[in-house]
């Protein structure tokens, strides 16, 4: 089974933590001290997409919005080391999509038009008129749907692990290949390979086991449905509608999407900006948390001044 990973996910990303592990890695500290008071607030909202959501929340009630958008067969728990260093200013919405975590499983409806559709209605269930999307992976493809589809909904874009499309990726071709052969239960192991192959640098080992029992709730169907529907659709040729202010941030070592495809992407942004981490994977904000919220910080100062 590791060694298939290894196939779909590059060679260098399974047996990157054993070559780290020994090295200290001193995070920068972010622009503003978080609240280490305060705590998250849970809920759960049925939409108008008729997904029943879970979601927690933090931060003033009147603040700047951040909706956090998680990755394929997550939850908002991926989020978990970025969660607790972000600035309490800000009003902060972390989502399970539809499939994912809490959230409910639809038996169909798995298009990233789909998830955009539910992003939208999540902010018309809390009165949100627009909001800065953060979105890693699966997440930052919904996120770049939202504001092709809704785009008096978005004030700006994060973008982790991400690239123009999916659409012809070889690893995600490879990987739908697997997928597809999956019943319920999936095997915990696969679940463990899949997971340990998008980090470069070493991470907590409980952030990965709580990664894997998020990810093995997820049922076979919604690994196939979800990943079919990220293959299938491609708006690449549209990203230059995107005009809101967008940092995409990269590994040079994401065994998903390459440097090239990460920088592409930018490039495409009329407004795009491209943050690339070194020694770092597919999950920049879980590998480098500190230095990921320095940054976002810092690109969203000009939107958001003190």
């Amino acid at each position: 089974m590791k060694a298939h990973l290894l196939l779909l996910f590059a060679s260098t990303a399974l047996g990157a933590p054993t070559a780290l592990a020994a090295q200290t890695v001193l995070p920068s500290s972010p622009l503003e001290a978080p609240d280490s008071s305060a705590s998250f607030r849970e809920g759960t909202v049925q939409l108008s997409t008729g997904v029943q959501l879970h979601y927690v929340e933090q931060g003033r009630q009147d603040g700047p919005v951040l909706v956090l958008l998680h990755g394929y067969t997550d939850s908002y728990l991926s989020f978990d080391r970025v969660l607790p260093i972000l600035p309490r200013r800000f009003h902060v919405y972390a989502l399970d999509q539809r499939g994912h975590g809490d959230s409910s499983r639809p038996a169909c409806c798995y298009s990233q038009s789909d998830f955009a559709a539910d992003v939208a209605a999540f902010l018309d269930s809390q009165g949100i008129q627009r909001a800065v999307l953060v979105g890693h992976s699966m997440g930052s493809f919904i996120a770049q749907q939202v504001a092709l589809q809704y785009p008096d909904r978005v004030q700006a874009l994060v973008l982790i692990g991400s690239a123009p499309t999916v659409h012809g990726n070889p690893v995600a071709a490879d990987l739908m290949s697997y997928v597809d052969t999956l019943s319920d239960p999936i095997d915990p192991a696969f679940v463990r390979d899949f997971q340990a192959s998008t980090f470069f640098r070493p991470i907590p080992p409980s952030f990965l086991d709580t990664a894997v029992s998020e990810s093995l709730k997820v049922p076979a169907r919604v690994w196939q449905a979800s990943l079919a529907g990220l293959i299938a659709e491609d708006h690449s040729a549209r990203l230059g509608e995107i005009s809101v202010p967008s940092l995409v941030v990269g590994g040079d070592q994401d065994g998903f999407f390459p440097v090239s495809e990460q920088r592409a992407l930018a490039d495409a942004l009329p407004q795009g900006s491209f943050a690339l981490y070194s020694r770092t994977g597919h999950a920049p904000h879980v590998e480098q948390p500190h230095r990921f919220v320095h940054d976002v910080m810092r690109f969203l100062r000009g939107l958001h001044p003190r």
